[in-house]
């Protein structure tokens, strides 16, 4: 046999076994003797190098990327509608038969086929083969738009990278991190002092936005694949059931597809996966209903962001008992105090819950909380742990929580109007001096590229940093210093650095840390105010005539720049560099100044952020909630309970086109 043959040999018999082991869950070989195959062709490559192709296992794992390249998608993803209950859903089935079958109200539902799925707790992502090779992955993105992440997609091995059929295919998937892999890598992170993920979702993000795809390779993510695209391939007379056991022929892992006839037999499929979730090695939300025959998706068709002919029915939040261990106090960046809920660690909503938030002392008195009470924990949005009530126990302890920060000692106090308690130390407690320099690092402040936790930690506790200023003293080989980072982590860290100087005055306002001023009140004092200087010497007149600019707001910004510290904070970052641009002059015609827009849904053409940076750029303000003095709400899909305000309101509404006209014109 010639090398050419015995490489393509090795080829084929390397991916049949990843097939079984990844995809198939059924393992034909020892990993040692998989292990000879791989070492073999690795082998064979190096010594022949013009015989490596992009298929070939040993590909898996690329080099690493500057960033993500920004690709449309040449089949739009669409989103899911949501279907909360048997309620819902069955309203989602008749509009279905109303417009599929000119069902009319009172008579009798027809039975539709419909394909029944677990919905995946993941990443959506699409992947292109030519001739049945891989050749490109992106993330979902906007829909419209997502990243090229192929490298990363490659080193899931659940993905082949060449399929059993020569086929030019469009797949979509879902990529997850399995439990398993979920815990073993917040074991690792707890061991090293690293930061955990809250949940396999969060996790399998990050991981597949890693730069180093060595690092995705390391975490042990997997796919779940449910739809295609595919040119030339005649859809119109085969099901979604055809489709799925199609893919899973040409060596893709499908979850199982379940068909039910009629919406009754759909809900009873959606109970017992609501409860078949517990036992399984991934997270799943809901399941995703879909109409199978294919013919009659694409006469139902699509809305501007979902397909009329699916739904997810979403599980309810999941509440959970468990024990309250103890109380710990958390201080945050303006030095507020939180106590949180240290609990007996508790599966709730897909990952395991050990902490969880009680905002602050009067809530521990509202829920008359004691060490060793039993305690129900519910996921806020399926994110944030929240303790719901207690119950006492036999093990149940009084105890009174001393009013001191845990960081620095220093004795809590009080502030007028504000329910939290205060740490007043700000300049030499390191708990407040971390949490400033994580906000300033941020992604909606300067948005420092590598700056985690971590780090910040790092360069507090070896006296490096003090303020935000310090950053931009660093050098190389400051960073050399610090534990795990080598040369080329430390020469990202510095280019992320220079790269931030040119940020935006929103930005760097929202970064600085003044009090009361978040993003959104950062980009009003942008609006108003053409550079920091002016902003400085604004008097408290000028800065309370702002529209969105608060009393409070006014004195806060004020006392601020009266700092002598923060004066000198500001003069130093501009001296290394740091030049903030005003984002919101560039538009002359300033038509929608002091005109306020909310918007609610999901907007085809623009992401929520870019609709509200157009808006500002015309002087218009963009606050988060609908109150009287809302001027106009942009609806886009799925809105949500603002739009029902907005009209109770008597607000003006705009469709997404009215608000596209609005700006063109």
């Amino acid at each position: 046999m010639g090398i050419q043959e015995e490489i393509r040999a090795l080829k084929e018999e390397i991916n049949k076994h990843s097939y079984n082991y990844y995809v198939l869950d059924n393992p034909t070989i020892e990993d040692l003797e998989y292990d000879k195959l791989f070492y073999r062709l690795q082998d064979l490559e190096k010594e022949h190098p013009e015989l490596i192709t992009p298929d070939s296992p040993t590909q898996r794992v690329g080099g690493i990327s500057e960033k993500f390249e920004q690709v449309v998608h040449k089949n739009r993803l669409y989103s899911l509608d949501n279907s909360n209950g048997d309620i819902e859903l069955k309203e989602w089935y008749e509009r279905v038969a109303k417009e599929g079958f000119n069902w009319q109200k009172g008579d009798v539902l027809p039975d539709i086929e419909l394909s029944c799925e677990l919905k995946i707790d993941g990443l959506a992502v699409s992947l292109t083969y030519e001739k049945g090779v891989f050749v490109q992955g992106l993330t979902r993105g906007d829909g419209v738009v997502g990243e090229d992440i192929t490298n990363n997609l490659k080193t899931i091995k659940a993905i082949p990278l060449k399929l059993f059929e020569p086929v030019d295919i469009e797949v979509r998937g879902e990529v997850y991190m399995p439990i398993s892999s979920f815990d073993k890598l917040n074991k690792t992170a707890i061991e090293s002092g690293q930061k955990t993920f809250a949940n396999p979702r969060n996790a399998a993000a990050g991981t597949i936005r890693q730069l180093d795809p060595k690092i995705t390779a390391s975490r042990e993510l997997s796919i779940w694949v449910y739809g295609a695209v595919a040119n030339n391939y005649d859809w119109g007379n085969i099901s979604h059931s055809h489709t799925m056991n199609y893919l899973k022929h040409l060596g893709f892992k499908t979850n199982e597809v379940k068909v039910v006839k009629g919406v009754k037999e759909a809900y009873e499929f959606c109970e017992r996966a609501k409860e078949l979730r517990h036992s399984l090695n991934y997270a799943t939300d809901g399941a995703v209903i879909k109409v199978d025959d294919i013919k009659l998706q694409q006469e139902l068709g699509f809305t501007a962001r979902v397909p009329k002919w699916a739904t997810a029915f979403k599980f309810p939040p999941e509440e959970v008992w468990t024990k309250l261990l103890d109380i710990e106090l958390s201080t945050g960046r303006t030095g507020a105090v939180t106590p949180v809920a240290i609990l007996k660690p508790v599966l709730l909503a897909g990952s395991t819950v050990a902490r969880a938030s009680l905002y602050n002392f009067d809530e521990i008195e509202r829920l008359n909380i004691s060490i060793g009470d039993d305690v129900l924990v519910k996921k806020a949005a399926e994110i944030i742990p929240k303790v719901l009530q207690s119950k006492k126990t036999e093990d149940s302890i009084n105890i009174q929580i001393k009013k001191i920060c845990p960081s620095c000692g220093s004795e809590l106090v009080e502030i007028e109007g504000e329910v939290n308690l205060y740490c007043p130390n700000n300049t030499s407690c390191l708990s407040q001096i971390k949490g400033r320099l994580e906000y300033f690092v941020s992604k909606y402040c300067m948005d420092i590229d590598g700056f985690g936790e971590s780090i910040i930690a790092q360069l507090v506790d070896k006296n490096m940093v003090y303020d935000y200023s310090d950053l931009y003293t660093l050098t190389y080989d400051d960073f050399l210093k610090l534990d795990l980072i080598k040369e080329k982590s430390a020469q990202n860290l510095m280019e992320a650095l220079e790269n931030s100087k040119n940020c935006t005055l929103s930005k760097f306002l929202n970064a600085i840390g003044i009090r009361y001023v978040g993003r959104e009140a950062a980009d009003i004092l942008a609006q108003n105010f053409n550079n920091i200087d002016e902003l400085k010497n604004a008097s408290i007149d000028e800065l309370n005539a702002v529209e969105g600019v608060g009393e409070k707001m006014a004195q806060s910004i004020y006392k601020f720049f009266k700092n002598e510290n923060n004066i000198n904070a500001i003069n130093k970052v501009f001296e290394l560099g740091v030049n903030p641009k005003n984002n919101y002059q560039i538009n002359e015609n300033q038509i929608l100044k002091g005109k306020s827009f909310v918007i609610t849904g999901t907007l085809e053409h623009y992401s929520r952020d870019k609709a509200q940076e157009i808006l500002k750029s015309f002087g218009a303000k963009t606050p988060s909630s609908v109150s009287k003095k809302t001027d106009y709400v942009i609806a886009g899909a799925n809105p949500g309970s603002k739009l029902e305000k907005a009209q109770n309101f008597g607000v003006r509404i705009l469709t997404e086109e009215e608000f596209i006209k609005l700006i063109t014109n």
